[in-house]
């Protein structure tokens, strides 16, 4: 599978539609928006045949998916009044864009020198991140905003899966409902967590549908749970980060493992 193949593809997945497609060759993505408002979604080709590797059809079935429900979402009137209830934080990387595919500043927060929280109005199967141009149009309060989110976060439920690695536990929270990596924000979450670990807690969000929660008992836990975010890192439709993080003391520290090393924070 190569990139030009890829994009046929997906061209003949999405035709019939009123959306265009740009193929980039230098940055080897291809870009498919509505022919009219020019509004739409970018694809690294790259990053879909790696998973097309490895999932074959199900990953061009995803991705179709999701180009076809971000560019309804895109191409329709969204209204947050009334709706308080479905607006969530969600997690992303530092380097995520801080502004819309129309060059509108996201509203966002600062979280770690690793991630920033974002907000999203939640739209059934996708949802909306909103913007300044949104706030003002409907004259939100921002803090309103942000408590709300919080709120609707801490009613989502909590189920987890439990694997055990030469003597290290292993937790993954996967709800499969968008906000998984977003529930490292619940801090009494993460607070009755840490009062059962008996060794050292350590937190990972590798993509937006996953949480990782380890009881560390050994060094070799370390190198077991940098491979496990790493893998997760690769593999998930919306990476984060790779990195790791300590929990003491109600704070998230990123840790840095190297083999048999570790160090925190950042130099």
């Amino acid at each position: 599978m190569n990139s030009q193949k890829m994009r046929k593809l997906l061209e003949e997945r999405l035709t019939g539609a009123d959306w265009s497609f740009l193929f980039d060759r230098e940055k080897d993505t291809l870009r498919v928006e509505h022919q009219e408002t020019k509004k739409g979604v970018t694809i690294s080709l790259p990053g879909l045949i790696a998973k097309w590797e490895e999932k074959k059809e199900a990953a061009l079935d995803e991705m179709v998916y999701y180009i076809k429900e971000a560019l309804r979402v895109m191409n329709d009137e969204q209204q947050v009044t009334g709706k308080e209830k479905r607006i969530y934080p969600v997690i992303r990387s530092t380097s995520f864009p801080d502004k819309s595919n129309e060059d509108v500043p996201l509203i966002y927060d600062e979280h770690t020198a690793e991630t920033r929280i974002y907000y999203a109005l939640d739209l059934g199967n996708t949802y909306r991140l909103l913007d300044e141009k949104l706030i003002r149009k409907e004259n939100l309060d921002l803090s309103a905003v942000r408590e709300m989110a919080k709120f609707n976060l801490r009613s989502l439920p909590i189920s987890h899966k439990k694997d055990t690695v030469a003597g290290n536990d292993f937790y993954f929270v996967n709800q499969n409902d968008g906000y998984d990596a977003s529930r490292i924000l619940n801090e009494a979450f993460l607070q009755d967590f840490a009062s059962s670990v008996s060794g050292t807690m350590a937190v990972a969000v590798p993509h937006q549908d996953v949480l990782i929660l380890a009881d560390i008992q050994n060094e070799t836990g370390y190198d077991i749970l940098a491979q496990m975010t790493m893998s997760f890192f690769a593999s998930g439709r919306v990476p984060i980060t790779a990195l790791s993080f300590l929990y003491e003391n109600g704070e998230l520290e990123p840790i840095f493992i190297l083999g048999k090393n570790r160090s925190k924070g950042r130099d």
